[in-house]
């Protein structure tokens, strides 16, 4: 079982937003093309991203992810934040990409 504080203390990411921390993580999500992330992610997700507008926030709602890692070192877009904190979504930042950022998440197991 991996929770989100598995991910932020072992994966090297910062919290942008959020403190729900004890939710479980049983997939992982890689992509940047949100019709494609609403039709393939699933539920209890962690989704690695470079896309930091608002409309992230209504992606993960409707695909039920409890955390987005934003990747390359980018910061989120004004806004995505109070999003993020009224739907309870994490907001994690990676200053890896995506591919260093998921070799690290896969050593733990998940």
């Amino acid at each position: 079982m991996v929770k989100i504080a598995d991910l932020i203390k072992n994966c090297d990411l910062s919290v942008y937003s959020g403190d729900n921390f004890e939710e479980e993580i049983k997939n992982v999500y890689i992509g940047d093309l949100l019709s494609d992330v609403m039709g393939s992610a699933k539920e209890s997700s962690v989704w690695l991203t470079v896309q930091a507008h608002i409309n992230i926030i209504a992606v993960a709602n409707i695909t039920s992810t409890k955390a987005i890692i934003l990747c390359n070192g980018l910061d989120y877009e004004k806004g995505t934040k109070e999003k993020a904190e009224m739907n309870d979504v994490v907001l994690l930042k990676s200053n890896k990409n995506s591919f260093e950022t998921v070799k690290k998440i896969i050593s733990l197991g998940l």
